[in-house]
């Protein structure tokens, strides 16, 4: 169903009969208009299969700010599709799909690699790192006449900076991006046998590879303040250690966390400014400026749409009684576009001001890598733009048709310095 957003009938329409397993094909291409319906026509609508799905900035805040009555475990939820498979072990063993005193334990350990300091330490490295793949990007355009600015240049960065922390060798690091996309697809709304299969497939690789990773990590321990594998393998002071399963898949964990957000970050904020039409470089002239440009591309292009809770209790959401062990689909995409929050929220404003988004979700599941996703996308999008401040587009950028991760997978472009 496409309708003009301001068609009253037909946005209450759309809001009926929302099932997030059954979405019309331009849903995946633009989301936002059956976003703005639900929010006007049906905020705490409940979906077919019983749970709810929330669109309103306020009801998303009052779930983050109660994790003990939205439970983040998804041992559950994810056992009718996954089975016991190791996609399933992976999932429910990772620190996003887990409440404490698991998840307390996990970002306590991951923290400190994390910290502003430790961030700040990273910064010149990935400065040099996007210098070279400018560098390189430059070189291809002149042997073949166009990059990609996915494979090239915004995948590239979170592969090299979370394959640093994990100390992942360089000529390691080839089959990461793939097995990151497969294990992270498994998780939309509607899970297929194909990508059942080729999410499996990536658990079983990657855990096999980190074995041999871990192996040699406690036989020859890095700087546990730089190295998260070896912070992870110490544990803390007072003894307290992750156990085998949990150590893998949390080390899966980072790398799917930084990759998806960062490369779908950098990738977004490209095309949004592309599109502005803007004098781009002004936008990149000072930190402030740029630090206000990449808060509006994670509000107005929410890298992650859709997380998920269940509740261990009755509870009212605003005015509706919700059960106990309901699962609740937060959609942060349409929160980060509430009118009720944001003004002009359809408007994309690289210098707005007061942007408190749900991008990086809230409460004890913010994320705990979003320092480095903005380090990561101030420093690419300042880079890039002034070094190709008339960059054009080649074709029509390719989206992932994924519903809870919104990114693209192929911009083709033409580099205009």
């Amino acid at each position: 169903m496409d309708y003009p957003q301001d068609n009253s009938a037909l946005q209450r329409q759309f809001a009926e009969q929302f099932d997030l397993k059954r979405l019309p094909s331009d849903f995946f291409v633009n989301p936002y208009p059956y976003y703005e319906a639900l929010i006007k026509y049906a905020p705490i609508k409940k979906l077919p299969d019983g749970g709810y799905f929330l669109t309103r900035y306020k009801d998303l805040d009052f779930v983050y700010r109660h994790p003990e009555v939205f439970s983040s475990d998804k041992r559950v939820l994810f056992k009718p599709n996954m089975g016991d498979s190791l996609l399933y072990e992976h999932h429910t063993h990772s620190l996003v799909f887990n409440d404490p005193p698991l998840h307390t334990r996990v970002r306590k350990l991951i923290g400190a690699a994390l910290s502003p300091k430790a961030i700040q330490l990273l910064e010149p490295g990935l400065k040099v790192l996007v210098n070279q793949l400018l560098d390189s990007m430059s070189l291809k355009y002149k042997e073949v006449g166009y990059v990609d600015l996915i494979s090239d240049f915004a995948s590239a960065i979170p592969v090299e900076i979370i394959g640093n922390l994990l100390g992942v060798p360089q000529q390691d690091r080839g089959p990461l991006r793939e097995w990151s996309l497969s294990i992270l697809g498994a998780l939309e709304p509607v899970l297929t046998e194909e990508s059942f299969n080729r999410g499996n497939q990536s658990v079983a690789e990657f855990v096999a590879y980190l074995k041999i990773l871990v192996a040699d990590r406690r036989a020859n321990p890095g700087d546990p303040g730089k190295d998260v594998l070896t912070r992870l393998i110490q544990g803390e002071e007072n003894g307290e250690r992750l156990s085998e399963l949990e150590l893998l898949h949390n080390c899966i964990f980072l790398l799917n966390a930084g990759h998806e957000t960062t490369t779908n970050l950098i990738g977004n904020g490209i095309v949004l400014l592309i599109d502005q039409g803007q004098e781009i470089q002004k936008l990149f002239e000072n930190p402030d400026t740029t630090k206000s440009v990449v808060e509006e591309i994670l509000r107005f292009e929410s890298s992650n749409q859709l997380g998920n809770r269940i509740t261990t209790r009755e509870v009212m959401i605003d005015d509706v009684l919700v059960p106990a062990h309901t699962q609740i689909t937060l959609c942060m995409g349409a929160a980060n576009r509430d009118p009720d929050k944001f003004d002009r929220h359809n408007e994309f404003d690289a210098l707005r001001s007061n942007n408190r988004h749900l991008a990086f979700a809230g409460g004890i599941h913010t994320c705990a890598g979003m320092g480095l996703a903005r380090l990561e996308g101030e420093i690419a999008l300042g880079a890039f733009f002034n070094r190709f401040p008339k960059v054009k587009l080649l074709e029509q950028p390719k989206l992932t048709g994924r519903v809870r991760f919104r990114g693209y997978s192929s911009i083709k472009a033409v580099l205009v310095s």
